[in-house]
């Protein structure tokens, strides 16, 4: 009897070891883990934890920064033709997507930039093709939607010398055309001639809520992926020390609604930092996979030298 319970015992401590290791592996492999890793150049490690990542298909976005890490990591471990599939990947899921300027060196900002430079025409052609199909289906509101997607992409700096010169050029003026047409017929009847007015109640009327603005606190909010954020170059070559802070507002639409300086470099560069905060473009955040605005904080910093 005295052997049994000494067996069971032993059993029982050797499961609780294997649950608790399992439960540190599981804490191991995350995004997050795997960002810390390469950021401090560990990136053998960061790429093996984004290899055992299978996030669900609700988790997208998860999904889209797991790609672009592996990518990320591949080009800083040398490994060019596996790196260069990895941009293909991405770039084929989500054409516009381009690393931001703070995240990553000029050398993997630049191999992205060759890939969407080779890859570009080719999706925007198709994109074309995909919403011409809707016009003539008159599907305007989903087609007005794709023809902006198509402008959009024209309008990225890889691909500005090839938008420039025919077959683009000329598609360019038809994807212009159509989204007019698009738009034009997939508005709304104008509204039946108004009633006449009943007289004001005379309690005060009830406002609309104001949306709340979500931050880096609300832990259930999952958080906007930069897909464009690019800062100015400081004017001058006595590039100052220290770093400033500029406060966006991301809408529900994935662009900047408000842009302010709450740590000030100087003026004439503030100024530059809040009129490129205008061009810049999330994925919105969310909140149980509905968009919401998100107050988000980015850091400029300056190193003496540079």
């Amino acid at each position: 009897m005295t052997r049994r319970l000494q067996c069971a015992s032993v059993l029982f401590v050797v499961a609780a070891v294997t649950v608790a290791a399992a439960g540190t592996a599981a804490a191991q492999d995350s995004l997050a883990a795997a960002r810390d890793l390469y950021r401090s150049a560990a990136y053998e490690d960061a790429l093996a934890v984004l290899n055992r990542l299978h996030p669900p298909d609700a988790r997208a976005d998860e999904g889209r920064a797991i790609a672009q890490y592996r990518a990320f990591c591949l080009l800083a471990l040398g490994r060019a033709a596996e790196a260069e599939h990895a941009i293909e990947t991405i770039v084929s899921a989500e054409p516009s997507y381009r690393p931001s300027d703070a995240d990553v060196s000029p050398r993997v900002r630049a191999a992205f930039s060759d890939v969407r430079r080779r890859m570009l025409p080719a999706i925007i052609q198709q994109q074309y093709a995909q919403a011409k199909a809707a016009f003539d289906r008159k599907e305007f509101p989903a087609a007005a939607a794709s023809f902006n997607q198509v402008l959009g992409l024209m309008a990225e700096p890889d691909v500005a010398s090839a938008i420039a010169q025919p077959p683009f050029s000329d598609l360019r003026t038809l994807a212009v055309g159509f989204r007019d047409l698009s738009a034009t017929a997939a508005a709304p009847p104008p509204p039946p001639p108004p009633q006449p007015a009943a007289p004001p109640p005379s309690a005060s009327p009830v406002r609309p809520a104001v949306p709340r603005i979500y931050g880096s606190a609300d832990a259930n909010v999952v958080p906007p992926i930069v897909l464009r954020q690019s800062l100015p170059r400081f004017p001058s070559k006595a590039v100052p020390s220290g770093q400033g802070i500029v406060q966006v507002v991301v809408a529900e639409t994935g662009v900047v609604e408000t842009a302010t300086m709450i740590g000030s470099v100087n003026g004439p560069y503030d100024r530059a930092v809040l009129d490129a905060a205008k061009t810049w473009l999330y994925r919105p955040a969310t909140l149980d996979g509905a968009p919401v605005k998100f107050r988000k904080d980015i850091r400029i910093t300056f190193k003496p030298g540079e």
